[in-house]
């Protein structure tokens, strides 16, 4: 029997067995189908869908969180996008996440290039993802306390001479010292995922480079950008869903000047959220809160969505 024969007897037999529902193997997976991933299904729903789905009511409605809602519709979105207030907390938020999202891949990808021949790197390595295991409320503290009237920053520029020593904590100052504190805080980490990409180059990839004499550049971009774009793809997603819940060390850094609440000048989307929810005013607003939460999601949503599309390729096998 000629080869050309034998693949046109496997073929129909392929064929007819997907006319009969498919393959043995096709079945065996539907079959696990339903106790592997129903699970995890049935605790996505409870924790997320069902929720979310809650969260889009409460957002077409008026209510302090206990007692009667009063349905007013899309009315809450447009009083929150008249907001001053909650359009500077999103201006806010979109900094966070281009201009800090820039500065920490800048930084993290050049720490990877000079990491990645280096000895002792796996120590390195450690040392500059320490900062991504403690919580962001102790960097807070810490920030408020450096930066404080009397703190250290201020202590070590009085023997220059500087007897009035800048107001760091203030208004038109404190949101940039955030933004310098997420990017020292967070570049370590995404240093990490970089050069765990790197590293899974194979090293004759580089050989070939060199037996073709090309130079640095050359092995930068055809070698080393297109094997690695995949986690330069993930670790965009990671920081555009983390960039929007960053609540935290605004919340302890902007409230250590004293002040209890953190000045409008720092707020992001999340503080927004909170601060009309719980905080700052008489009558809590949970429909204005959760309509500005939507929004946040409804932001992460299309960003991430873009940047998958944007940032797809062929996979490279290696």
């Amino acid at each position: 029997m000629s080869r050309t024969t034998t693949r046109r007897s496997l073929s129909a037999a392929a064929a007819a067995e997907r006319g009969q529902g498919g393959s043995s193997i096709d079945r065996q997976r539907r079959k696990l189908l339903v106790p592997f991933v129903g699970p995890a299904f049935i605790v996505y729903t409870l924790l997320f869908i069902i929720p979310a789905i809650g969260a889009a009511w409460i957002s077409l409605h008026e209510w302090a969180g206990s007692g009667p809602m009063k349905f007013v519709g899309v009315k809450n979105y447009i009083r929150v996008f008249q907001d001053d207030l909650f359009m500077k907390s999103f201006g806010n938020t979109l900094l966070l996440l281009f201009v800090v999202g820039a500065a920490i891949f800048i930084l993290a990808f050049a720490m990877t290039l000079v990491l990645r021949d280096m000895a002792g790197k796996k120590i390195v390595r450690n040392v500059i993802f320490f900062p991504h295991l403690i919580n962001a409320l102790v960097f807070g503290v810490l920030a408020g306390f450096i930066f404080n009237p009397g703190g250290m920053v201020n202590t070590l520029l009085k023997p220059f001479g500087v007897t009035e020593p800048p107001a760091w904590l203030a208004q038109d100052n404190i949101f940039p010292l955030i933004m310098a504190t997420l990017v020292a805080t967070t570049t370590g980490y995404f240093t990490t995922i970089l050069m765990a990409g790197v590293d899974r180059i194979p090293p004759y990839y580089y050989e070939d480079c060199a037996l073709a004499g090309a130079n640095a550049w050359q092995r930068l971009r055809y070698v080393i950008l297109p094997l690695t774009w995949d986690v330069f793809g993930t670790c965009a997603v990671l920081w555009t869903i983390s960039s929007v819940k960053i609540f935290e060390i605004i919340w302890v850094f902007g409230g250590s000047s004293g002040a209890g609440i953190p000045p409008t000048q720092s707020w992001t989307t999340a503080v927004y959220t909170y601060v009309t929810a719980f905080s700052g005013q008489s009558t809590p607003a949970y429909g204005a809160a959760t309509a500005s939460a939507i929004i946040s999601l409804a932001l992460v949503s299309v960003l991430v969505v873009f940047l998958r599309r944007a940032m797809r390729r062929d996979a490279v096998e290696f």
